[in-house]
């Protein structure tokens, strides 16, 4: 299923998407995860955690495209699991107040406050006991400052950090 081209989006690779699928599926138990997508764009990563079991996905982007396509797709393929957040990502991490086990942020590369996102999820308890935030960001970008950090891992152009806020 491919997105319309005039959608300002950078679809997460193949490669990274398994890999990290891989480490998510092998941590978590799916059957009772509950997940929030922010920068959900096109719902690639969403459409993906459905389809491997997760019950309940928040999917938040203001692109009004974005929510359109994505709202069509999940109505064409009857994707129950997702629900759709049209909001800033910023704002709905300030506002938002319930808790997930997985968070998983794939913000546009050139925006300026990416570390902002392991902050506000820090501060306002946005993870479960044991939950994990992944950032996906360039690889130029380095986020070993921020609260929460354990590791990165490098796809190319792309890498993953991770946090979790475990007491």
């Amino acid at each position: 299923m491919n997105a319309p081209a005039s959608l300002p989006v950078r679809p997460t690779t193949d490669m990274a998407k398994e890999a990290l699928f891989n480490i998510l599926y092998n941590t978590y138990d799916f059957d009772s995860c509950s997940v929030l997508d922010l920068f959900s764009g096109t719902g690639n990563i969403s459409i993906e955690f459905a389809s491997r079991g997760i019950k309940e996905v928040t999917a938040v982007d203001k692109h009004s495209g974005c929510i359109f396509w994505l709202k069509s797709v999940i109505e064409k393929y009857e994707l129950n699991e997702i629900t759709l957040q049209k909001a800033d990502v910023f704002k709905f991490l300030e506002q938002h107040t319930k808790s997930y086990q997985i968070i998983f942020a794939d913000p546009p590369y050139d925006l300026t406050n990416i570390p902002l996102i392991p902050q506000l999820v820090a501060k306002n308890k946005l993870l479960t006991e044991n939950g994990l935030l992944v950032v996906e960001h360039p690889s130029l970008l380095k986020l070993k400052d921020q609260p929460g950090y354990k590791e990165t891992r490098r796809y190319g152009n792309s890498s993953f950090s991770f946090f979790n806020y475990t007491p």
